[in-house]
């Protein structure tokens, strides 16, 4: 166990974009004791902070002037099973798929469905990540973390982190003040499956109640088929969120086109694809600089031929000019840019 700590340390391997950038410093840690002692010793020489985890959902748009923290708390503990439920306690520093993988093969079920989203456990809790019908703020339970302007720990409950739609409240009322260091997650003994979305319901169809692995397995396949490998190709995963709409403005749109995806979200609103806005604007394909529109996917953006920042964000800013121009919908980056 050791604080390591690197100056001018290149941050390409710490971002799926690919982005050429350096921190001024860079710090790991091992332990809540370490991160506490560093937060301190931070506080006394004044320097920005920024606390990364996998680095796959931000774009670096220059060089970090500060101090870029990232943890290394890893562990995985079973905690009392009650019932059909167990909690499960894990460090921030884990792969998230690390865990996903762990938890589906012991056939616990909770994860599967977020099976092979860039990425660590720490940041999976701010993000609110989600896809194929579940979000990771409905398995969590408490948060743990420690607040850095005082270095004092404080656990959050799952209500008190305002998960929503890609979002808690370390993304909007307390961005900035604290660190996750650990994850407790509810998971499930019994299946309880979610297997609505698209593909997944190939699985409900053979009438049979598939395990996490098979879920995970399905899932994964999917992915690879969409989404690019970052080591391939950099990219930041769903650079755009969905919008979700009034029923009347998703109404005006399906009479010009009667094959609208779509998702009700409540009586009142309905979430529609940015994929398929973003398709339908003739995006898909498309370049900018260095920067393209995935080819299979256009919720992405890619790294495609050494872009810059701002040719990622020039591209960014011109397909949501299109979105709206064309269907009156404002998409916004789930993309945090630095």
């Amino acid at each position: 166990m050791a604080i390591v700590r690197y100056n001018q340390y290149d941050l390409r391997k710490h971002n799926t974009f690919g982005m050429d950038v350096k921190a001024e410093q860079f710090i790991t840690y091992d332990t809540v004791d370490e991160l506490i002692a560093v937060l301190a010793e931070i506080r006394q020489n004044g320097k920005p902070i920024l606390h990364i985890g996998g680095g796959s959902n931000l774009l670096f748009t220059k060089n970090f002037e500060g101090v870029v923290l990232h943890s290394n708390i890893k562990f995985i503990e079973y905690n009392i099973q009650d019932g059909e439920e167990l909690k499960v306690r894990v460090g921030s520093g884990i792969v998230w798929d690390d865990f996903c993988a762990e938890m589906a093969r012991k056939n616990y079920y909770g994860s599967e469905n977020l099976s092979y989203i860039p990425g660590e456990v720490g940041a999976s809790a701010v993000q609110n990540i989600g896809a194929y019908g579940v979000e990771v703020g409905s398995i969590i339970q408490e948060v743990e973390t420690v607040e850095i302007a005082t270095g004092c720990q404080r656990v959050f409950q799952a209500k008190d982190c305002a998960y929503g739609y890609r979002d808690s409240v370390f993304k909007n009322r307390l961005l900035g003040k604290y660190i996750v260091t650990a994850v407790v997650f509810r998971l499930s003994t019994v299946p309880k499956v979610h297997l609505d979305y698209g593909q997944l319901k190939e699985l409900r169809e053979q009438n049979i109640v598939p395990s996490a692995q098979m879920i995970r397995d399905a899932v994964i396949t999917i992915r690879k088929s969409k989404l690019p490998e970052p080591e391939e190709l950099g990219s930041a995963g769903s650079f755009f969120k969905n919008p979700v709409v009034p029923k009347v403005v998703y109404e005006d749109i399906a009479q010009a086109y009667s094959n609208v995806p779509h998702y009700i979200v409540d009586e009142e609103n309905v979430k529609i694809p940015a994929a398929w806005l973003i398709e339908q604007c003739g995006w898909k394909g498309k370049t900018h600089g260095g920067a393209a529109v995935y080819e299979k996917q256009p919720l992405i953006l890619v790294n495609k031929n050494q872009a810059t920042p701002t040719d990622i964000i020039e591209l960014a800013d011109l397909v949501q000019q299109s979105v709206f121009e064309k269907f009156h919908i404002h998409i916004y980056p789930e993309v945090n840019y630095i």
